[in-house]
């Protein structure tokens, strides 16, 4: 392997360390030892889940294609899971909020443990209803678990201020050192130990059955709204009203959607995009890399998100312009640097510039996720959190879908352009958000004044 990738991953794993070891006190928030129990109750569940997904990543192209399923077949699958979440997942987040949440977890395990199950046939339609179970599963993870964490954060009296902790240390663990750690593993138990391409989903298997097994007698149950009285259809009426009603909601849900689908775009993308003449890169390196890079931006959030300057709508402002620039790149190198023909080659000047763009975009994801939490808690609704949440992925999941369609029609730099604009977007958009959160605080605290004005100046009845 080229020292180019062993600088990169060292000088990051260098700055990662002295940023988590310089912290100060402005840093770190003083926490109760009750807290600290059900933070490090949860982040092992979370841990767990997140395991669960992130080992199955690296193969699951790979075991398709073993199993003799061409390119198209193999797409099809793919917008199987990402279509499944999108019909399904608004459902089962409605019913997390009605059935509770706790159950939505533990659905999510069973879900994806069926999944896992489904890789040992190669019959085409079993491994079509494993993607179905497993875009169940993703809506699930990605919605029930916080939701579960919010509203039982403030059930048990904490400090608001510290679920920003767990946010960031949950982005932290789960999605950079665990993503690193799984796909070390799955390499291990593929190339090493030559147990062929299915047993990082028997070993995530094992993982989700440990997360269900923890959650069954620590966790205890919370819902959105458990009335008898609203079925699924008023569920989602509650969740429509309060995004129409509500600027902030629909606002955040549209930021939510840019940046999101503009990473899972990028997930297809950069791959071809550094090794556009089949360049011999290190893939399994690079995404460790990448997930360091994560690991760093979930680093500084946490330290961003301890104080009480600036605001997390003001500088996810310049996160989303930043990441805007990032995804432009292999347009701006492409005029600028002449392209290598060489077949084969090592990673180009014009890959090493876009690997460390790249590298500044996963920065930027680790710091949008404990970030747009943060948001979420402050803005959504409890009584419709999971529905709510799930009715932010559907545009996501449609325009996911609609790049792997495409994704062999469109040139890859017009893919990135387009990722490009959707995050200068996302910084509009965001701008304007902090904007409308701060009129109506500023409404809301002349409104008390007002009230105790009035309180002041009332007549006393005698």
């Amino acid at each position: 392997m080229e020292l180019f990738y062993y600088l990169a991953f060292g000088g990051l794993s260098v700055v990662v360390a002295t940023v988590e070891l310089s912290k100060t006190n402005k840093d770190r928030v003083a926490i109760s030892s009750a807290f600290n129990s059900f933070k490090n109750n949860y982040l092992v569940v979370y841990s767990l889940a997140m395991a669960g997904d992130w080992l199955q990543g690296p193969y699951v192209y790979y075991l398709y294609s073993q199993y003799g399923f061409d390119k198209g077949d193999i797409g099809r699958l793919f917008i199987a899971g990402f279509g499944s979440s999108m019909l399904f997942g608004t459902i089962v987040g409605s019913l997390a909020d009605k059935q509770g949440r706790k159950r939505a977890c533990m659905t999510y395990c069973i879900a994806y443990f069926l999944s896992c199950i489904t890789k040992h046939s190669p019959e085409y339609k079993v491994l079509m209803l494993g993607r179905v179970l497993g875009g169940i599963a993703t809506s699930l993870l990605f919605s029930a678990f916080e939701s579960w964490l919010v509203a039982e954060h403030f059930k048990r009296g904490f400090d608001p201020q510290w679920l920003s902790l767990t946010f960031s240390k949950a982005i932290f663990l789960g999605n950079g050192l665990v993503a690193i750690i799984s796909g070390l593993f799955a390499n291990v138990l593929v190339d090493n130990l030559g147990l062929g391409p299915v047993a990082p989903f028997d070993a995530a298997a094992i993982l989700l059955a440990i997360a269900m097994v923890i959650i069954l007698p620590s966790w205890s149950e919370n819902y959105g709204d458990p009335s008898e009285s609203k079925d699924l259809i008023a569920q989602f009426k509650v969740a429509a009203v309060a995004i129409a009603s509500d600027e902030k909601i629909a606002l955040l849900g549209a930021i939510q959607s840019l940046f999101e689908g503009s990473m899972y775009t990028f997930v297809f993308l950069w791959t071809p995009a550094l090794s556009p003449n089949d360049e011999d890169i290190p893939h399994g390196f690079i995404f460790a890399t990448f997930m360091l890079s994560s690991m760093l931006g979930s680093s500084i959030a946490s330290r961003l998100l301890a104080r009480p300057t600036p605001k997390v709508e003001s500088y996810m402002q310049i996160v989303f312009a930043i990441s805007s620039f990032t995804l432009i790149l292999p347009t701006i190198t492409s005029f600028l640097i002449a392209p290598s023909t060489e077949k084969g080659r090592s990673i180009s000047f014009g890959g090493c510039i876009l690997f460390f763009g790249f590298c500044v975009f996963e920065a930027s994801v680790g710091i949008f996720w404990p970030s747009i939490m943060k948001m979420r808690s402050q803005y959504i609704p409890e009584e419709a959190r999971s529905t709510i949440m799930n009715f932010f992925r559907i545009p996501l999941n449609i325009f996911v879908c609609i790049v792997l369609y495409n994704v062999s029609a469109l040139p890859i730099n017009v893919m990135f352009g387009m990722c490009s604009i959707f995050l200068l977007m996302a910084a509009i958009l965001q701008r304007r958000l902090m904007v409308v959160a701060e009129m109506h605080k500023s409404k809301a605290q002349d409104w008390s004044s007002l009230k105790e004005r009035d309180g002041e100046t009332a007549p006393l009845n005698i």
